[in-house]
């Protein structure tokens, strides 16, 4: 059996953990918002045609933001398009997914759903095929009180009092050549810089992210964001980063390392952040944005065959991926990578909330369900809150095509100061069982709260045909001995363990 020693000391504490890195995504592509998060024909739809089923749903995630409308489809939107009254509004072809858009739901009817479900919004601004004063025209919309133009048709829509918006998307991968609008680093830059400056003048309060590169083997890749930045630096606050990972074919081993990748990628953009501010003697860190990531693996170029086969239809489905146990590993590790670096990394969107690489599917008219990708991420957003310790690692490792000396067990520690508490989360890579010790340093060892543990008897099983095949289980092998917390771990299996403790410091 192999043997995991991780060794925390109380005095070692890398960052606070911001609550915006348990974030999702709602783009107006496929089911995600027709039949996903409304449809007003379905038995649990409110009033307002949400449906009210995913809305627990959505609570029960416990994510703190959602990015809005997009994503690629925002390259090509117009605000103004959803906005007014519903029989008014113009049906519109989509480019980026090549269906029918017809509106009905827009800036107002997400900002009541984002209310419904607790959530702050984030909302991204067209600078594909708009601009300056699109870009401009809505925030005034939504941020404004009543006695401007735009601030005025707000009211007039029946919304007396502004959103507030708080965080600002500048575009969306404008560095990818499928992107409407695509644009060089430089071309991006300036505008980007230009809406920036127009953005804080009208609201002066608002944060703003600037495109980094659509992934990470983009061939423009870093340099994107080394000229982006260089037009922008001092007039954002966020790069974004965005990243999705398939590659199941290459066997368990590999895909799993993904997240290694991941770690370098954000290492890698925190350095080009860090070059930029030394040469422009800024006293400014510039943080990140990882508003989309995801385990998604789209066939070909586009998301879906059904797009070239069948175009311009309404909320087609396209490209609804079932996640596997195997899937739900990978996507633990990347959440765990964003929580390890939120010294840097400050918000993380999932993406997509339902039905297109999503925790959440829906059926029209029909039940809703969780995927096993739901449970690591409502845990974590419940229990990794608080502050990440620095660990030491001890133990083997295995080398394979995407990194070399990739830990078997992947962890993070995370101490809850408020509650008293420290929070493990674990995967094992490994297709045996592992043993763990992991030594508290500086901590008094109370009582183990909670552990539990996810696993199935296949990797590639999963909760389409039994909905709760996957699921997190209790478990009571863990033993506190001393300082050590003795633990032992399924093969390919996702762990949490909360114990109470009290700092000896």
């Amino acid at each position: 059996m192999k043997h995991i020693i991780i060794t925390v000391n109380s005095k070692f504490k890398k960052s606070k953990i911001d609550s915006r890195i348990y974030s999702s995504f709602v783009e107006h592509m496929g089911r995600v918002v027709y039949t996903g998060i409304y449809e007003p024909n379905h038995p649990t739809a409110d009033k307002d045609g949400f449906r009210q089923d995913v809305l627990e749903k959505v609570k029960e995630l416990g994510i703190t933001m959602v990015r809005y409308p997009g994503g690629n489809f925002v390259s090509n939107y117009d605000w103004k398009d959803g906005v007014g009254p519903k029989e008014e509004r113009p049906k519109r072809l989509e480019l980026a997914w090549r269906a029918v858009e017809t509106n009905e739901v827009g800036i107002n009817e997400f900002m009541r759903w984002a209310k419904k479900a607790g959530v702050e919004p984030i909302c991204a601004v067209n600078l594909g095929t708009k601009g300056i004063e699109n870009a401009a025209s809505f925030l005034e919309y939504c941020n404004m009180p009543a006695g401007t133009m735009y601030s005025d048709m707000r009211v007039k829509h029946g919304v007396s009092e502004p959103y507030k918006v708080k965080l600002w998307c500048l575009g969306n991968e404008m560095d990818g050549d499928w992107q409407i609008g695509h644009k060089t680093a430089d071309e991006y830059g300036r505008l980007a810089e230009e809406t920036a400056k127009a953005m804080k003048l009208i609201d002066e309060n608002i944060e703003l992210v600037v495109c980094g590169s659509a992934k990470s083997d983009m061939p423009t890749y870093p340099e994107w964001e080394a000229t982006v930045l260089e037009h922008v630096y001092e007039n954002v606050d966020y790069l974004a980063l965005h990243q999705y990972y398939g590659g199941q074919e290459m066997g368990t081993a590999d895909f799993l390392a993904q997240s290694v990748d991941l770690d370098c990628y954000i290492d890698t953009v925190s350095g080009v952040c860090d070059y930029i501010k030394a040469k422009k003697r800024s006293e400014k860190t510039m943080y990140i944005s990882v508003d989309e990531w995801g385990v998604w693996a789209p066939e070909g170029k586009v998301a879906h065959p059904e797009i070239e086969e069948k175009p311009w239809q309404i909320a087609p489905h396209l490209s609804e991926q079932v996640y596997t146990m195997e899937d739900s590993l990978l996507f633990a590790s990347m959440l765990m990578s964003f929580v390890r670096h939120s010294d840097r990394v400050k918000v993380a969107c999932q993406s997509l909330l339902t039905n297109i690489s999503a925790t959440i599917m829906t059926e029209k008219g029909g039940e809703v369900w969780v995927q096993p990708v739901f449970y690591p991420f409502s845990y974590m957003s419940k229990y990794a809150r608080g502050t990440v310790m620095e660990e030491v690692y001890e133990g083997p490792s295995y080398d394979c095509s995407i990194a070399k000396n990739v830990p078997y067990v992947d962890t993070v520690t995370v101490y809850n100061e408020e509650l008293g508490e420290i929070a493990i989360f674990v995967v094992n890579r490994a297709e045996e069982t592992v043993s763990v010790s992991e030594e508290l340093q500086g901590f008094v060892l109370e009582e183990i709260a909670e552990q539990l543990y996810m696993t199935s008897g296949n990797r590639k099983d999963t909760n389409l045909e039994n909905h709760d095949k996957i699921k997190p289980y209790e478990i009571n092998n863990a033993e506190i001995a001393g300082d050590n917390l003795n633990f032992e771990i399924e093969p390919l299996s996702w762990n949490m363990i909360r114990v109470k403790v009290k700092n000896k410091n």
